[in-house]
């Protein structure tokens, strides 16, 4: 949006005797992105054009078209207009933007690599340091009120406790920006890496299964097979078994280690002690409390599998991969997908959602208190 400002491709623009301001016309943005290599073809524009009209990115000025259409019609930011929706998870993800921006442009900034047994992170801080920070910037009133906003923005994934143990105190344990912001991200990350496989090639949930070859020293994945057996891979990973076991009683997996998992065997039936229902989770005082996990998929899924229906819940999670690493555990219930509400629906429906969405997932999910 910045780039189209400054190359002068949004602009106000007259059309039947009317000004629409700060819009594009569709046909030049596309020919936009093929020139600057944004895009492979125009195919493939259109497709990642239509990602931002459904994600309610951009949208057509008077609203006569809900698709994208590579023709001379004219579009708008959002953000141009004042339509841009701004939830919950928006604000807490452009604070913790506006916070990383402030934080990298100061000399002396509390951001540093450190290491914490025998491993270098970037972007650290020790959480105390967040806490004198924020009050003496005037981001906010009271420790307290930085203690929460802290707490905000590491159940949204954009920090997190370096070996993902604790949730966020005022106190010196030590915390990293899991976000890099300044990354430069290339539009085609909208779409899908590879084609959605169908579900019945594997009904344990295929979208967050771990690849089954993995090339020579790579780490190892976690993978379902039709037959409902769970396996490690073998291979390489710094990730333990445990939050496979059946433990889950803490809410952040044990520490990676170097070692050689044991072959663990999937129990083919749920993981949860008991059925729970719709009803009852949402049922005043329900003993069970909503957390928001934002999980960037890598190159080979998200690393959970998810189970049963109306509501679903979390049967297995790879401790090595994205969706551990975002707080993700068994037993959890599945409350949304991107925005999108699901505690009616069955697994193959959301496996469905998550295959076709964007690679960074954000859910919510229901977890019961200890």
């Amino acid at each position: 949006r910045l780039r189209l400002h400054d190359g002068k491709l949004i602009k106000d623009r007259r059309f039947h005797l009317r000004t629409y301001p700060n819009c594009f016309v569709a046909k030049e943005l596309t020919d936009w992105l093929i020139d600057r290599k944004e895009a492979p073809d125009r195919e493939t524009a259109i497709r990642l054009l239509q990602k931002l009209m459904d994600h309610y990115i951009i949208h057509h000025v008077c609203d006569e078209h809900s698709d994208y259409k590579d023709a001379k019609l004219l579009y708008r930011f959002r953000k141009d207009d004042g339509t841009f929706p701004l939830g919950k998870d928006v604000k807490v993800f452009l604070r913790g933007q506006s916070l990383y921006e402030k934080l990298v442009s100061v000399e002396e900034s509390i951001l540093k690599v450190r290491e914490e047994n025998s491993v270098k992170y970037q972007r650290t801080f020790l959480g105390s340091e967040m806490i004198d920070w924020l009050t003496q910037e005037g981001e906010v009133e009271s420790r307290q009120e930085a203690v929460e906003l802290g707490r905000a923005l590491l159940e949204h994934g954009i920090i997190q406790h370096v070996s993902n143990r604790h949730h966020f105190f005022d106190s010196d344990i030590l915390y990293h920006f899991w976000i890099n912001f300044r990354r430069r991200r290339r539009l085609t990350e909208l779409l899908n890496e590879s084609s959605p496989r169908a579900l019945s090639e594997s009904p344990d949930s295929p979208f967050c299964l771990r690849k089954l070859n993995p090339e020579p020293g790579n780490t190892s994945f976690l993978s379902v097979q039709t037959n409902k057996e769970i396996k490690v891979v073998s291979a390489v990973r710094r990730s333990s078994i445990t939050s496979l076991s059946g433990n889950s009683n803490t809410y952040f997996s044990a520490p990676p280690t170097l070692v050689f998992p044991p072959v663990a065997e999937c129990n083919p039936k749920s993981v949860l002690k008991r059925p729970v229902t719709t009803e009852e989770l949402l049922s005043p005082g329900a003993p069970y409390v909503k957390k928001t996990l934002t999980i960037v998929g890598d190159a080979v899924g998200w690393g959970f599998v998810v189970r049963g229906g109306r509501p679903c819940h979390i049967q297995a999670v790879d401790p090595g991969g994205p969706a551990a690493a975002a707080g993700m555990k068994v037993c959890q219930f599945v409350f949304s997908v991107n925005g999108v509400y699901v505690l009616h629906l069955d697994y193959q429906t959301i496996s469905s959602l998550i295959m076709t969405g964007p690679r960074t997932l954000v859910m919510e999910v229901m977890e019961a208190i200890e």
